[in-house]
């Protein structure tokens, strides 16, 4: 992917289109992460996103990009459509990966205790 369509995912300051991903969010990413979890490398760190990007501390802007990236990776249509085994999510983790870096230091330890209990609880986590 081109730096320039990474951003255009995640660097958005329209609130309603914010308002959409957090709700689409909330509905699709526990069932996006059991169907991907043995192929994520990083899955503990999307789970964490997932908290910091529903925390109302976290900042605007953060959120914002966590909401952009996290809904990226839950929407079946993409660049690389998820189906394709070996490359599917590799736009996914892309985009993940420089949001992940764009938001460094955010992600507080409450967002990853919150996530390692949810993992265990979907059982994706050991």
């Amino acid at each position: 992917m081109k730096k320039a369509q990474i951003d255009e995912i995640l660097y958005s300051n329209d609130d309603e289109k914010n308002s959409d991903r957090e709700q689409t969010l909330r509905e699709k990413f526990w069932l996006k992460l059991r169907e991907t979890a043995n192929r994520i490398p990083f899955m503990d760190d999307v789970a964490a996103a997932y908290y910091c990007a529903l925390d109302p501390q976290t900042p605007n802007k953060v959120r914002g990009i966590l909401l952009a990236a996290l809904a990226y990776f839950i929407l079946p249509l993409d660049t690389i459509p998820d189906f394709l085994v070996g490359f599917g999510l590799t736009d996914d983790i892309t985009v993940l990966t420089v949001a992940f870096t764009a938001i460094s230091g955010h992600i507080k330890d409450s967002h990853r205790v919150a996530a390692k209990k949810a993992l265990q609880g979907e059982g994706l986590a050991e």
